[in-house]
């Protein structure tokens, strides 16, 4: 069962990473659209091509959306503590993403100023240069990162071809610290191969990977809805904890979230 998004503003809603959260959704709202197709994701299996299906919403759209919810909650006195880009899929693919940024910080301002902007992203597009100065420019830059090894990405993430660990750490160094790492520890089986980024391998992988990026922190964090692939197994919160001594041992700040 996949978890959809069907309005472009949305909520706000109870996140555990991020408080009180105001959602927008920058993608078709009847379908997953992204790069990636991780095989934990609760909006279930997607498609990497919206030709000839849903179109994206306008930036007009957005923004008109955007105000009149904003301008809802602030005669109420209701401030969530951020605005978020998630949705169904990777937000950052959305052509008008750059100036969409723009137009909300300015409404942020005028409307809420103590309120945080967020973009959950998988960092796939930090090539180009708009995307690129768009995360830099909010205070909540959360950056997917679920395997310190190419094979295990390939399987969690089932990333496009074209992009390998390798070419998505050296896009995050570029952020010079700017960027927040997300990371999911889980277990099982897909495709009839066992995957566990949760292994003393992988974790110290991970560790490594993280320390290169140098982000401001990692959040970390295990399955909590339904997945696309029913054998996953959900990590324990202590096992979690001891991840996160593991890395803070080597200098990771981390924040675990069950």
């Amino acid at each position: 069962m996949s978890l959809l998004f069907h309005e472009m503003v949305f909520g706000p809603v109870k996140s555990r990473r991020l408080g009180v959260s105001l959602g927008i959704n920058l993608l078709p709202s009847s379908y997953k659209y992204c790069s990636f197709d991780c095989i934990y994701c609760e909006c279930g299996w997607g498609r990497r091509s919206h030709k000839d299906n849903e179109a994206l919403p306008s930036r007009e759209a957005v923004i008109a959306a955007l105000e009149s919810r904003l301008a809802e909650l602030s005669a109420s006195r209701h401030f969530p503590d951020a605005i978020t880009f998630a949705g169904n899929g990777e937000p950052t693919i959305h052509p008008g993403f750059a100036r969409i940024i723009e137009d909300t910080r300015r409404l942020r301002d005028q409307y809420m100023p103590e309120t945080a902007i967020g973009v959950l992203s998988n960092a796939s597009m930090l090539h180009k240069p708009e995307v690129m100065d768009a995360l830099r420019s909010i205070e909540l830059n959360m950056l997917k990162l679920d395997a310190g090894t190419e094979e295990t990405f390939r399987r969690i993430n089932q990333p496009p071809s074209r992009l390998t660990l390798e070419i998505l750490l050296d896009q995050m160094k570029q952020m010079e610290g700017n960027l927040i790492i997300q990371s999911i520890f889980l277990r099982g089986e897909y495709q009839e191969k066992r995957i566990d980024n949760t292994s003393d391998a992988e974790v110290e992988a991970w560790i490594r990977c993280v320390k290169e990026v140098n982000p401001q922190y990692a959040m970390i964090y295990s399955i909590d809805r339904s997945t696309p692939v029913d054998t996953l197994e959900k990590v324990g919160f202590d096992e979690l904890l001891g991840i996160a001594a593991r890395a803070e041992a080597q200098g990771v700040r981390v924040k675990v979230y069950g």
